[in-house]
C-alpha cells in the first residue's frame, strides 16, 4: 500500500509529487495523457508568446503614438511555429523533470475507484492510504458542432497547432481565455467576430471598469454582445454562422470556429460513486473549502479539478498542501490561503486583487472606492497607452486596503505590488508613506489611493 496516490500530473500534481518525494519514496503518480502541463502545453505559456507577437505588431502599427512614422510590411507566416517552438522549451523543460523520476513512481492510465483506498487502473488494482485527484480540466463544446464542423472547430487546446494563421476566426465567449486569444488575433491580421452572451468582458466586477473595458476593447474588436450563433454548418471555405442581430437574420463566414466557453472537470472519469454511492454528481461533492478534503474520506482534491478560479500559482500551492493533510491524516489542517490574485493578458491588461467590488458590496462591507483614470496620466501619455482606470477598495473602520480592480497597461505589475500589501494587512497610511517614483504608472495608483484616503474620516 502506498503512502499517497496522486491522480494526475499537471501542475497540481507534479508540485504535489515534489513536496511528497521529500517525505516519503512510497507514492505513486498516475496521469491519463501528457506529462505535462495544461498551462505550458496549451494554456498560459502558448497564449502569453502569442499575445507579445501581436502586442508588438500593434505597436509598430500605432508608432505614431510616440511620434513615429512607419509603413512597415509586416510578414507573420512564421508567428504561429514561433509559437510553438518556444511552447515546446517549455514543455520541454517539465517533461526532463518528470523523466527524473523513477519509473516505478509512474503509471501511465486512466484512474477510476473502486473504494476510498484502491483505483483500478489497466485493469490493475493499487492501494493508498490517502489520494491527491489532481485530474484537471478540459475545454467545454457542443459536441453536435464539432461533428458537423470537425476540425474547424477548435478550442484552446488546438489553436496553437494552426499551422499558419488563418484569415478570418469567430469565436464564442467573452470571458478570460476567449478575450485574450480574440483581441490577440485581430492584432495578427485575423479578421476575428467574438460573440457574447452577456455584455461582460473579462473577470472585472466593478460596474464603472466593466463598462469601460467593453469600450475600450470594443474599439479594435468586433464583439457582438448578447448575441450567439443560431446554428452553424460547415463551408467550402470554412464555417459559416448563422445568428440574429437588430431582429434581422445574418450570417458570418469564417475560417475556423473558437469554442471559449468554460472548461469542465475530469472528475466524472474517476467512478467516483464507487466510494460513496452519494457521489453522483461530481459538482456537488462535499469538498471542504479549506482543507480540500472530500467528506470524511482520506481523498483531497487540487488545482483545477475544482475550482472556478483555475489559476496556475494556486493550483501548486494546493497541491503542495494536499500533501501534508495526506501524511498527516486524519489530523489535517487548513490550507493557508493566498491573497487573491488573477490577471487578464488583454490590452489594457485587466487584473484583480483582494476582494473584488462585487465581493465587497455582497457581503455588506463598508468600503471606500479610490478610483484614478489613466486617460491624462502622465507615464501613460508617454508611453502611448493612456487609456482605462484603476479602483482600489479601502475599509472604513480599519483603514485597510481590502482590494484593488485594474484597466490599464501594467497591471500584471501593479496588482502584484497590491498583492503583497494586502497580504501584510497594510493601511492606505502604510502605503502612501511607501516610495512613489516620478514619472511611474505607480503614481496613477497613488492617486487613487489619495482619492480613498480623501473619504475616509481622519
Amino acid at each position: 500500500m502506498y503512502d499517497i496516490i496522486i491522480i494526475g500530473a499537471g501542475t497540481a500534481g507534479i508540485s504535489a509529487y515534489k513536496e511528497a518525494i521529500k517525505h516519503t519514496q512510497n507514492i505513486l503518480i498516475i496521469n491519463d495523457g501528457p506529462w505535462d502541463t495544461t498551462c505550458a502545453r496549451v494554456g498560459c505559456m502558448p497564449s502569453k508568446i502569442l499575445i507579445a507577437a501581436a502586442n508588438r505588431m500593434h505597436d509598430i502599427q500605432t508608432s505614431d503614438k510616440v511620434g513615429l512614422s512607419v509603413a512597415p510590411e509586416i510578414d507573420t507566416s512564421q508567428v504561429m511555429q514561433h509559437v510553438r517552438i518556444l511552447r515546446d522549451h517549455f514543455t520541454h523543460a517539465t517533461l526532463k523533470d518528470v523523466n527524473s523520476w523513477p519509473t516505478e513512481h509512474k503509471v501511465l492510465g486512466q484512474a477510476q475507484f473502486i473504494n476510498s483506498n484502491t483505483v483500478a487502473v489497466n485493469g490493475k488494482e493499487y492501494q493508498a492510504k490517502s489520494f491527491i485527484v489532481a485530474v484537471g480540466s478540459t475545454p467545454t463544446f457542443d459536441a453536435q458542432w464539432k461533428k458537423q464542423l470537425g476540425n474547424r472547430l477548435i478550442t484552446s487546446d488546438q489553436i496553437f497547432e494552426l499551422e499558419k494563421l488563418p484569415k478570418s476566426l469567430a469565436v464564442i465567449g467573452s470571458g478570460v481565455i476567449a478575450i485574450e486569444l480574440a483581441q490577440a488575433m485581430q492584432r495578427l491580421g485575423v479578421k476575428t467576430t467574438v460573440f457574447a452572451r452577456s455584455r461582460k468582458v473579462g473577470a472585472l466586477s466593478s460596474p464603472t471598469l466593466q463598462k469601460l473595458a467593453q469600450e475600450e476593447i470594443s474599439k479594435n474588436l468586433n464583439i457582438k454582445f448578447e448575441t450567439l450563433p443560431t446554428k452553424v454548418q460547415l463551408g467550402t471555405q470554412g464555417v459559416m454562422i448563422h445568428f440574429q442581430e437588430n431582429d434581422q437574420p445574418q450570417q458570418l463566414n469564417a475560417e475556423y470556429l473558437l469554442v471559449a466557453t468554460g472548461r469542465k472537470s475530469y472528475l466524472d472519469t474517476l467512478q467516483l460513486v464507487n466510494i460513496d454511492n452519494t457521489f453522483t454528481d461530481h459538482k456537488k461533492l462535499p469538498i471542504d473549502n479549506q482543507t480540500k478534503q472530500v467528506g470524511n474520506y482520506p481523498i483531497f482534491i487540487a488545482g483545477d479539478a475544482y475550482t472556478n478560479t483555475p489559476i496556475q500559482h494556486e493550483t501548486a500551492h494546493e497541491g503542495r498542501g494536499a500533501v501534508h493533510n495526506c501524511l498527516n491524516y486524519p489530523k489535517i489542517e487548513n490550507l493557508k490561503t493566498l491573497t487573491p490574485l488573477s490577471i487578464v493578458f488583454s490590452s489594457p491588461e485587466m487584473a484583480t486583487v483582494g476582494k473584488n467590488f462585487k465581493q465587497l458590496i455582497d457581503a455588506k462591507i463598508d468600503f471606500v472606492t479610490g478610483i484614478v483614470s489613466y486617460e491624462k496620466q502622465g507615464r501613460a501619455l508617454i508611453l502611448g497607452r493612456n487609456a482605462g482606470a484603476i479602483e482600489v477598495y479601502v475599509d472604513k473602520t480599519s483603514r485597510k486596503l481590502l482590494g484593488a480592480e485594474f484597466l490599464v497597461e501594467s497591471a500584471e505589475h501593479m496588482a502584484h505590488l497590491l498583492a503583497w500589501m494586502i497580504s501584510e494587512e497594510l493601511t492606505i497610511d502604510d502605503i502612501l508613506n511607501k516610495p512613489f517614483y516620478h514619472p511611474t504608472l505607480e503614481e496613477g495608483l497613488r492617486t487613487a489611493l489619495k482619492h480613498a484616503r480623501r473619504q475616509l474620516k481622519n
